[in-house]
């Protein structure tokens, strides 16, 4: 089983209870700051917000059996209140848990059901090739996003495909997602389609820069759709990493190379995963 399905198992047996990332962290053998990240791009959940959701499901079911208090099911699904628990149901289904019970059942409600990971569909993951990478200079659009709200990182491409090969000191022809976290503990992360450039003069405006030091990497093949790449990323930072010895460079997270193997209109082709290594 990978890492992130230990977590998503153990979640799954200990939601109703206060469980920590530290012991989510330990169960799937990663790092809090790994498994926050991994977490998210496999899943497209935070950790808490998953949990949360989960807590919410559970939840609307017992209320429309009627056998609990109100107060009672706040209390199971770790409210400390009526109203904190009113609050945070309205926002998650958006109708009071009331209204709800008086309804009697959840047929109009996106429940958060139970994560699946199938380990056994994954693609093998190749071996990856290591490489010693001068100190590069980036520019390019820069967006923030949640775990859960992924999907408009392809109108990110979008917008920077109307600059790429017209950058000012733009090098080469190849293309860079570049993730990082947004800041430490936080829920989101810092995602940037890029190119590298000779300096950062006369750029386009709204665009970004961000320097990458020389160092060596890790450097993985993932085939097909881009919409799969999730799981190549999972098996590596689940699997490979932690069976490696290695240790993560920390800057970035992870980068995406995109060359003339990719075919950007149809999403499909050969995308490499570099991971930054410590020396």
């Amino acid at each position: 089983m990978s890492a992130i399905g230990r977590a998503i198992w153990f979640i799954e047996s200990h939601f109703k209870s206060d469980i920590s990332l530290e012991e989510i962290a330990e169960i799937a053998g990663l790092s809090r700051f790994h498994l926050s990240r991994v977490f998210g791009m496999t899943t497209g959940h935070s950790i808490s917000s998953y949990i949360r959701s989960r807590r919410l499901s559970e939840a609307a079911l017992v209320l429309t059996d009627g056998s609990s208090s109100i107060l009672q099911v706040a209390l199971d699904a770790g409210y400390g209140s009526h109203e904190a628990f009113t609050r945070a149901f309205r926002e998650q289904f958006g109708m009071t848990p009331e209204n709800l019970r008086k309804q009697g059942h959840v047929r109009n409600l996106a429940l958060q059901e139970p994560i699946r990971m199938d380990d056994t569909r994954l693609p093998k993951l190749e071996a990856p090739r290591f490489e010693s990478h001068p100190a590069m200079l980036l520019a390019g659009l820069a967006e923030t996003y949640a775990y859960e709200a992924t999907q408009a990182i392809p109108s990110l491409w979008q917008k920077f495909n109307q600059y790429f090969g017209h950058i000012p000191g733009q090098i080469g022809n190849v293309a860079y997602g570049v993730c990082t976290q947004a800041e430490e503990g936080s829920e989101s992360f810092r995602y940037m389609s890029a190119a590298e450039v000779s300096a950062a003069d006369g750029l386009p405006e709204g665009f970004a820069t961000t320097k990458l030091p020389q160092q060596r990497y890790a450097i993985f093949t993932h085939r097909g759709h881009i919409s799969g790449i999730s799981s190549t990323v999972d098996q590596i930072f689940s699997e490979w990493l932690p069976q490696s010895g290695q240790q993560h460079g920390g800057t970035p997270d992870m980068m995406e190379r995109y060359d003339d193997r990719f075919d950007s209109r149809t999403g499909t082709g050969v995308t490499e995963i570099w991971i930054p290594l410590k020396a």
